[in-house]
């Protein structure tokens, strides 16, 4: 297994935005293209984005990012996109796409890092903690999920 950083591989930027944009396919596909390639060599520590990788295939995907489209934009930062191949499910894969985002936040000197789901039970496995509901822009609302660092 190995979890791939865009940012520090440049060379996986098209396998990238290909593979986030298959995984997230409601999404507009400019913007995992945009945000992916600007990510590259820029001068802040966010936003960053992984892959997964076993036996050369790629098989999840993670992104950390300033805010996941979510009304409670005084939190921050945020892991989004993350997906495991169904294939691949079961296997506790995303532990390790969330361990890498957690350890790079705190490495970049922030303390909570947050997510946002309808999942229930999934993430509270890895020590994330319930702190309220949050509003997308089209009109949804998510579970808000925190880990202290």
């Amino acid at each position: 297994m190995k979890i791939i950083s865009i940012r520090h591989n440049p060379e996986y930027k098209d396998k990238a935005i290909q593979y986030f944009q298959e995984s997230w396919s409601e999404v507009y596909p400019k913007m995992y293209e945009d945000s992916i390639t600007h990510a590259i060599g820029a001068e802040q520590s966010l936003p960053q984005w992984y892959l997964l990788e076993k036996d050369s295939e790629i098989i999840g995907c993670a992104g950390l990012i300033t805010n996941d489209f979510i009304s409670r934009i005084d939190l921050y930062p945020w892991i989004c996109a993350l997906f495991i191949d169904e294939k691949h499910r079961g296997n506790n894969y995303s532990s390790l796409l969330l361990k890498k985002a957690e350890e790079d936040t705190k490495n970049a000197g922030f303390k909570y890092l947050n997510l946002c789901t309808d999942h229930i039970g999934l993430y509270e496995k890895y020590g994330y903690q319930y702190i309220g509901q949050g509003y997308h822009p089209w009109e949804e609302e998510s579970r808000i999920y925190q880990i202290t660092l």
